[in-house]
C-alpha cells in the first residue's frame, strides 16, 4: 500500500479495535470449569473515554470473574496493516499497555503479552494460511469492502490491498487457535471471523488430526449492551470524527477542556434542560452511581447551568480517572518495569505455545531428522512384515476375483468371479469390515466355503481330509479377522 493511503487509512480506522468486547460467558460452559477468553487490542492509537467504558472497563472486570482464564495481547502485527507509521505503532504499544494496566488489570492473574512476542503465532498463521482456501479470504468483509471502494473510485479492484489485508482472518485464527480460547467476546462485525476460524480449525483437524482434536472450536460471544459514549458533537466517540475525551492524555487539563467544548443548546442558567436529550447527561450516567445520576438529573431539570454541569461531570470523571492516571505516569515513566511485565506474559504465553506447536509441527511432518528416521525404520517395519493380504486378479475367462492369502503366501481363499473389478474390490471391503460377520462353513470333507449375507462369496482349496479342511479353514477365519482388525 503507498505511503499516502497508509497513513489516510490509519487515521480513518478507530484507534483501538478489540477482538472482544467484554467477558460474557455463555451458560453452557460451566463456571466451575475453566473457560479460556482471549482479547486482542490492536496498537494504532491511544484509548479514549469511549474506549475505556465501552471495552476496557468492563473487560477488566470481567477477567476477574472465577473461572475465566483471560488472555490479553497487544496486537502489533495487526497493527502493521492498518499503519505503516513506525513512531506511532511504537507509542501506542507503549500507551496501550500502560492504559490496561492503570485501568486494573492484572498482570498475576490474567496472561497479558505482545503478539509479537510470541514467535509460534506467525508459525501457526502459515501452517494455517496451507490449508485455508482462497475462496474464504475473498469473502472476508474487510476485503471486500476495499473491492467496493476501489469500484466507487473507478480503479484497479485489488488497489492498496496488501496480502496482510487479505488474509489477516488468518492470523487472528492463530492468536486464538494457538491458546485454544473458548469464548470470544467481539462486535458483530467480527463474528465472520470468528466464523472463519472455527472453519480452518475443522479443516486442520481434518487433516491432520487421525482422530485427535488439535483445536477447540472457539464460540464467538456478542456483547449487545455495550456502552457507547457521545462525543464532542453527539455522535459516538471516535478518532475518526475528532470528538473524542481524552482518558490519560494531558492529564486533567486536556479532560476539563474536552468537556468544556461538548454541544449542548441554547438553554440559559435556570431554565429546566431536556436531560434526556442532553451530551453531558449520557456521559455523567456512564460513570456515575444511580443516586448520584438520579441527583444530577434533578440538578438539569432543576435549572443547572451548562457551565456548572460540564464541571460537574469533570468532578465526577476525576474522581475514577485520578487514581488510575497516577498509575499511567508512574508506569509510563518507567519502561522497564512494563517490559518485565510483558516478558512475563510472553514466557506465560509460550509455555503453552511452545508445546502446542512442536505438536503441530510433527503433525504437518516438519519433525526432527531422528524421529523421521525412527518413525521410517518403524514404518519400513510394519510395511515389510509379512501378513495376511488380499490379491486382485483376472481369471482366463476375463472375469475379476482375489485371493486371501497368509502370511506365508499360502491360499486360503479363492473368490466367485465378478463381471468388473469395482465389484470385487466392495465385497473385499466388506469382508474386512467387522461388522459384516462373514460365516464360514465346511463343504464336504474336502473343501470349505465363506458367505457373506447369506451368498457365497469365496471357496478354500480343496484339501485331502477333514483334519486338513478344518486346519485351514481356522487359519483362513484367523487370517480375515487379522485384516478386519488391521482396517
Amino acid at each position: 500500500m503507498r505511503r499516502a493511503q497508509a497513513q489516510a487509512l490509519c487515521r480513518a480506522v478507530p484507534r483501538v479495535t478489540l477482538l472482544r468486547r467484554v467477558f460474557l460467558l455463555a451458560p453452557a460452559r460451566s463456571l466451575s470449569m475453566q473457560t479460556r477468553v482471549l482479547t486482542g487490542i490492536t496498537t494504532t492509537g491511544t484509548p479514549h473515554l469511549g474506549n475505556y467504558a465501552g471495552a476496557i472497563r468492563p473487560a477488566v472486570a470481567a477477567s476477574t470473574q472465577p473461572g475465566v482464564d483471560a488472555f490479553f495481547f497487544l496486537a502489533d502485527y495487526h497493527a502493521l496493516i492498518k499503519c505503516d507509521d513506525p513512531a506511532r505503532i511504537a507509542r501506542s504499544r507503549l500507551e496501550l499497555a500502560v492504559t490496561w494496566l492503570a485501568a486494573g488489570l492484572d498482570p498475576e492473574r490474567v496472561t497479558f503479552y505482545r503478539q509479537s512476542d510470541i514467535p509460534e503465532i506467525p508459525e501457526l498463521s502459515w501452517l494455517l494460511t496451507c490449508v485455508t482456501g482462497k475462496g474464504l479470504m475473498n469473502r472476508a468483509h474487510a476485503y471486500k469492502a476495499s473491492l467496493d471502494q476501489n469500484e466507487a473510485k473507478g480503479v484497479e479492484p485489488d488497489d492498496g490491498v496488501t496480502m496482510g489485508l487479505f488474509s489477516y482472518p488468518v492470523l487472528m485464527a492463530a492468536d486464538i487457535l494457538m491458546f485454544n480460547a473458548h469464548r470470544v467476546p467481539v462486535g458483530r462485525d467480527q463474528v465472520q471471523h470468528l466464523e472463519m476460524a472455527r472453519d480452518i480449525a475443522q479443516r486442520f483437524n481434518h487433516l491432520y488430526g487421525q482422530g485427535r482434536e488439535f483445536f477447540v472450536l472457539p464460540e464467538a460471544v456478542v456483547e449487545e449492551d455495550v456502552a457507547t459514549l457521545p462525543g464532542l458533537d453527539g455522535r459516538k466517540m471516535s478518532k475518526s470524527y475528532n470528538n473524542t475525551i481524552p482518558l490519560f492524555e494531558g492529564g486533567a487539563k486536556a479532560l476539563k477542556a474536552a468537556v468544556m467544548r461538548i454541544v449542548t443548546d441554547s438553554r440559559q442558567p435556570g431554565e429546566a434542560k431536556d436531560a434526556e436529550g442532553s451530551h453531558l447527561y449520557s456521559l455523567y450516567k456512564a460513570f456515575a452511581t444511580p443516586d448520584e445520576t438520579k441527583a444530577f438529573r434533578a440538578a438539569l431539570e432543576g435549572g443547572l447551568g451548562w457551565g456548572e454541569a460540564k464541571q460537574a461531570l469533570c468532578d465526577r470523571l476525576e474522581r475514577d480517572l485520578a487514581p488510575m492516571r497516577a498509575r499511567y505516569d508512574e508506569l509510563i515513566a518507567r519502561p522497564d518495569r512494563l517490559e518485565e511485565i510483558l516478558q512475563a506474559g510472553a514466557a506465560r504465553a509460550r509455555r503453552i505455545a511452545q508445546p502446542m506447536m512442536a505438536e503441530l509441527r510433527d503433525a504437518v511432518g516438519l519433525r526432527s531428522l531422528r524421529s523421521s528416521a525412527v518413525s521410517a525404520s518403524a514404518a519400513g517395519a510394519k510395511k515389510n512384515a509379512k501378513t495376511a493380504r488380499f490379491v486382485s486378479f483376472r481369471d482366463e475367462d476375463g472375469q475379476f476375483r482375489f485371493r486371501l492369502l497368509a502370511a506365508d503366501g499360502t491360499e486360503l481363499l479363492n473368490s466367485v468371479a465378478y463381471a468388473n473389478p469395482k465389484e470385487a474390490g466392495q465385497v473385499q471391503k466388506r469382508l474386512q469390515d467387522a461388522a459384516q460377520a462373514p460365516e464360514w462353513a465346511a463343504e464336504g470333507d474336502a473343501s470349505f466355503v465363506l458367505r457373506l449375507d447369506g451368498t457365497v462369496i469365496g471357496h478354500g482349496p480343496a484339501q485331502p481330509d477333514a483334519v486338513a479342511r478344518d486346519a485351514l479353514l481356522a487359519r483362513a477365519a484367523e487370517a480375515l479377522a487379522a485384516l478386519s482388525a488391521a482396517e
